[in-house]
């Protein structure tokens, strides 16, 4: 089968492998259908993750030898792996076990591999499942626990079927529900347990690095009924914030002085100064949740203003499963509307191109025409 290959920054290819095959009777095997790019995918690709030097890259993709065993070599996203993890798949095969689905269904595939019934899984922490090697997910090589395919392939082995598989609402397309898979419940958790809580609650968005996911928190908060800021200096993300329903700020350069407090802020800029804005930005007793990755080993924040004010904060990889189940009567909302985050759509065959356009969201569709 074919199968998009990362192979360094850069550089994507398309490479005929083994299909997968059953290896239990939990297990299916999906045809993914609708593939969306992730917001860390894009920076892999561009060679800004996990560090921006081009040099550095290319001295650990050519001189790998000499460097495995400094930090340098032990650094995530080296190549070759299957590349992608967000996705919406039709049903082709499953094991005798598998109740929940059946061939010809089509699901939202979680992009983290979990088995449901650990003491982890149990509690929610589908992230860190010990069922799996640590960090297990699709589309990452060995820094996702093991050789698990990616979703720009013709087949994908989901084990754990009935857990892992998720029946695609009949009010989403493959195109808007394969971020489900990843970077939209990664915005949900910023904002929808604490506007639960807190129904109505004003929300501000710190946008920048993770591309897509700050646009999904300002939808879900719209959905859920909330006024919204969005904080930004890009203008296509700006405008696309700005047709999702909030109030923008437009920074370009320096970060202004906060000078309307929040009770949730979100952190999706990935830059220190954004994330000192969100969490300096928060009324007494608020929330900000941090999506960003930052690879550096010390990141500075108000750690004194926050402890007057008595605010909270997390960061963290996003617990898929149970925040996707949580989000999924949303989807019949009028503004839940993924397609607005959607920059660009493209066929399949024209994926290895389109993977590298700047904006906050590509979705690659088998069965797709290109769309400029």
């Amino acid at each position: 089968m074919r199968q998009l290959t990362f192979l360094r920054p850069g550089k994507l290819e398309w490479r005929d492998v083994p299909e997968p095959r059953l290896e239990s009777d939990g297990d299916a095997l999906v045809e993914p259908i609708a593939v969306a790019r992730c917001d860390l995918d894009l920076a892999i690709l561009k060679g800004e993750a996990p560090f921006r030097s081009k040099l550095l890259h290319s001295i650990r993709n050519h001189a790998f030898g000499l460097i495995r065993n400094t930090a340098l070599g032990k650094a995530p996203f080296r190549g070759p792996y299957p590349f992608g993890h967000e996705f919406v798949a039709e049903v082709k095969s499953v094991g005798d076990r598998v109740r929940s689905v059946k061939p010809g269904d089509r699901v939202i595939v979680a992009f983290q591999i979990a088995c449901g019934s650990c003491n982890n899984c149990k509690a929610g922490l589908t992230n860190s499942c010990t069922s799996v090697p640590p960090r297990s997910m699709y589309g990452f090589g060995d820094l996702g626990g093991k050789n698990w395919g990616g979703a720009f392939s013709d087949l994908v082995r989901v084990p754990f079927a009935d857990f892992m598989l998720v029946p695609l609402p009949t009010s989403m397309s493959p195109a808007d529900a394969a971020s489900m898979s990843d970077n939209i419940p990664d915005g949900y958790r910023t904002v929808g347990p604490f506007l639960k809580k807190n129904p109505g609650a004003p929300v501000l968005v710190v946008g920048g690095g993770a591309k897509s996911v700050g646009l999904y928190s300002v939808m879900i908060a719209k959905t859920m009924g909330s006024p919204v800021t969005y904080v930004d200096g890009d203008p296509t993300r700006i405008r696309i914030a700005s047709e999702l329903g909030a109030e923008i700020l437009n920074v370009v350069g320096s970060y202004p002085e906060p000078e309307t407090k929040y009770p949730i802020t979100v952190d999706a800029s990935a830059h220190s100064d954004g994330l000192s804005f969100a969490l300096r930005s928060l009324l007494p007793g608020g929330h900000c949740t941090s999506v960003g990755i930052y690879y550096t080993k010390k990141t500075p924040i108000p750690l004194l203003e926050m402890y007057g004010r008595g605010v909270s904060f997390s960061t963290g990889r996003v617990n898929v499963q149970p925040t996707l189940h949580e989000l999924l009567h949303l989807s019949e909302h009028p503004h839940f509307c993924p397609c607005k985050v959607t920059h660009k759509t493209a066929a399949w065959e024209n994926a290895a191109e389109v993977l590298f356009d700047d904006g906050p969201k590509v979705v690659v569709e088998r069965r797709g025409v290109f769309v400029l």
